[in-house]
């Protein structure tokens, strides 16, 4: 202040800024680029989380069951409509499925074995793969279903006619 007067009338100015010397820097964020990575990234993971589970493709049978929430990571065998045994997604024989999996699951017998089998698969394999895997000594097997409303099998269907002579 020159005797009482701003600096910035006595130099003629008149409180004007002049071009971006002064200007401070500008401080927000632009979260627009943040959010569509996000929405990106989102989208990605939405599609690829059920492309992680096993790769052995089968169909499985449905059911009214809800699923099971889990939160340590489970082995899996999956058992093909034409009897073929697969440890994750590594085929591998009947006499070989305790060994392998005791070897897979260290210490841990009471580590979940989810079986994921073919709805044409026989209930024979399927009941042999999991007494192999009790007698193996694995206490936790859970047996894998898709949701939704069950369809009778063809020779099932035949016996769930309705009566024609019904009596009031």
């Amino acid at each position: 202040m020159a005797g009482g007067i701003p600096d910035s009338i006595a130099s003629g100015r008149r409180g004007r800024r002049r071009g971006r010397a002064r200007k401070g820097a500008l401080s927000e964020i632009n979260v627009t680029p943040l959010v569509d990575v996000m929405l990106v990234l989102l989208i990605i993971f939405m599609i690829s989380a059920p492309l992680l589970t096993v790769g052995v493709p089968i169909e499985l049978p449905k059911t009214e069951a809800a699923a099971v929430n889990d939160q340590i990571e489970p082995l899996s065998i999956s058992i093909r409509r034409d009897g073929a045994i697969f440890i994750q997604e590594s085929p591998t024989a009947f006499a070989n499925l305790g060994v392998q999996l005791k070897a897979m699951a260290g210490n841990g017998l009471d580590k979940p074995i989810y079986v994921r089998a073919d709805g044409a698969a026989a209930y024979a394999v399927v009941a042999q793969v999991m007494a192999r895997l009790q007698s193996a000594g694995f206490t936790s097997i859970n047996l894998i279903t898709d949701t939704g409303t069950p369809e009778p099998p063809p020779a099932a269907a035949a016996n769930l006619r309705p009566s024609a002579e019904a009596t009031p």
